[in-house]
């Protein structure tokens, strides 16, 4: 769940490969993934919003958050979706494709920051549970490798500033600087001697080494979901779902910990069974309407308009617009859901 089924699926996918072809193999992995998003990757971003928004005025106002904490809270959670709906407004009003185009470009930008910061989640929370904990120069180390790791994924390719296409929003990229790439490979490489050394020292003074799940589940993180995404061309197509598997695992660990505290007294909650079962359905049918019912209402009712301008926006521009919008949020919040300071996830030691 955290990483380790990307080892398995590898040498699956080279047979799936050997014994139809890749164009049949290709179409069939495609075909179930983009199916599949409606049961994992839609509920992963819609359950987000269901742990976060739970208890918000406790949370944004009350005592159970520390002042930083709070501050957060609001900002995550008020100040930025009202920054991103206005910034997606404004370019679907304006028929700013170009507008648009600048938040899915900030989205690419920050989704290797979001991937690589779970996978060092994955190794700290997975390890503590196991009784390994990490001092601030190892946990420094490892976060320079991941950090080094989303820099050098969105430098490569090398991009001189082109024109795509994504979601039907025909937009220009930003010029990367010449050299970029390459320096931002130097860094990915020199911070792996330095997280071996962080290890080999930590195995010295310790007799022993991070488990083993939580290790792969960050170097897969890292090293295939990140950086050497088209190592294999199927895999490519299941890396958002196994990412998206990878977190609602430990919302899952996080839920059912909390549900069996809350299902004793006082307070007598839900069997934990029913409380995961309501979370799941809620997540599910949140998905379908962030990323299908909604848009489609809203395309619907913009292309029946006589003056539409379809131009560079695509005949799906509120699709794109909530696509990029429920991405970027997602990953603010989950910036204020996983932290120490937030209460609810000292249920993940239990």
């Amino acid at each position: 769940m955290v990483g380790g089924a990307s080892l398995l699926l590898l040498p699956l996918s080279w047979l799936l490969r050997q014994v139809v072809g890749l164009d049949p193999a290709e179409l069939a992995v495609g075909f179930l993934m983009f199916h599949a998003a409606h049961v994992i990757n839609d509920p992963h971003f819609a359950v987000t919003y269901l742990l976060f928004y739970r208890h918000v005025k406790q949370r944004a106002f009350g005592a159970s958050f520390s002042w930083q904490q709070r501050s957060r809270y609001i900002a995550a959670g008020f100040v930025v979706p009202l920054l991103l709906v206005a910034w997606a407004s404004a370019s679907i009003v304006t028929g700013s494709a170009q507008g648009l185009g600048w938040m899915i470009q900030l989205m690419f930008l920050l989704v290797g920051w979001h991937y690589v910061k779970q996978g060092f989640g994955v190794l700290v929370v997975l390890s503590g549970r196991r009784g390994v904990s990490y001092t601030a120069v190892e946990r420094r180390a490892v976060l320079a490798h991941c950090f080094a790791a989303w820099a050098y994924a969105w430098a490569s390719p090398f991009d001189p500033g082109r024109t795509v296409e994504e979601k039907g929003v025909v937009y220009s990229t930003l010029a990367q600087l010449y050299g970029l790439e390459r320096w931002a490979q130097v860094a990915f490489f020199i911070t792996l001697p330095v997280l071996l050394v962080m290890l080999a020292r930590k195995w010295r003074r310790e007799g022993r080494l991070p488990p083993l799940g939580p290790l792969s589940g960050l170097l897969v993180t890292v090293w295939l979901w990140t950086v050497y995404t088209s190592l294999d061309p199927l895999l490519m197509y299941m890396i958002p779902a196994l990412h998206s598997l990878q977190y609602l695992y430990f919302v899952w660990l996080l839920k059912r910990n909390q549900a069996r505290h809350e299902e004793g007294p006082p307070t007598f909650g839900r069997p934990v069974p029913i409380a995961l079962g309501v979370l799941a359905l809620s997540a599910l049918a949140l998905g379908f309407v962030l990323f299908h019912a909604l848009p489609a209402i809203l395309d619907t009712a913009l292309a029946s308009q006589p003056t539409r301008r379809l131009s560079e926006l695509g005949p799906t521009p509120y699709f794109a617009a909530l696509f990029a919008v429920v991405n970027l949020h997602h990953y603010f919040m989950d910036f204020v859901i996983w932290r120490r300071d937030n209460p609810d996830t000292q249920y993940l030691k239990s």
